[in-house]
């Protein structure tokens, strides 16, 4: 995952001309999106201590795609971020092979905790999918789907936990594409290959993305 201070400045240096209506407004939300997500984490850093460190959310605060699993392994908690190590780097490989730009993904846990009451986790992911407003969430595994389902979130529809590698419609903005758990399909062939089998759909659906 990238930053959201590289993406920024990656993206202020892109052209040297005067930003369009369109591009001041579109900053005015990513500046407004960066300050609540970074509020969000200032919020669950101070629930921590030593022996519970929250992982936070990794990528655009504005992301097209967001990815999303049900809690931190043990790399994530040790760096505080989510998607750090094997489960980021099979990501990655698999967005490049997609022909996805990573700089649009934001990815997160569930869970930030990993063992925090499930009420108080679900009104911080319902924060973060309202600050980011992404255009598709991936939800990998059973337990996902069920939280996902479980979100007091507006007009939402229930996922099928069945259908994974098909999209459905999560809201009436919102798409979303179910796969199975990437944390258990790292240590198997067999668990590789549905992953990527369902996974893979995400690439029609960014190709048919309009342009900005």
């Amino acid at each position: 995952m990238v930053d959201p201070e590289e993406r920024r400045a990656r993206a202020s240096g892109r052209s040297a001309a005067k930003p369009s209506n369109g591009d001041e407004i579109q900053e005015r939300y990513l500046r407004r999106a960066i300050s609540e997500i970074n509020e969000l984490g200032d919020e669950l850093l101070a629930l921590g201590d030593e022996l519970h460190v929250p992982v936070l959310g990794s990528g655009h605060p504005l992301g097209d795609v967001f990815l999303l699993k049900h809690r931190p392994v043990q790399s994530e908690i040790a760096e505080g971020v989510a998607f750090f190590g094997r489960s980021g780097q099979a990501l990655l490989k698999a967005l490049q092979r997609l022909a996805v730009d990573p700089l649009a993904v934001y990815g997160t846990n569930c869970l930030k905790f990993g063992t925090e009451d499930p009420a108080a986790a679900r009104g911080w992911l319902t924060r973060e999918l309202h600050i980011v407003q992404p255009k598709l969430v991936v939800a990998m595994g059973d337990e996902t789907v069920a939280f996902v389902n479980a979100l007091d979130f507006p007009l939402s529809s229930a996922l099928d936990p069945e259908s994974t590698g098909r999209l459905q419609e999560l809201t009436p903005t919102i798409d979303a594409l179910v796969t199975p758990d990437i944390d258990a399909s790292l240590d198997e062939q067999a668990a590789k290959t549905r992953f990527w089998n369902a996974f893979k759909a995400l690439g029609g659906w960014w190709s048919e993305l309009p342009p900005y």
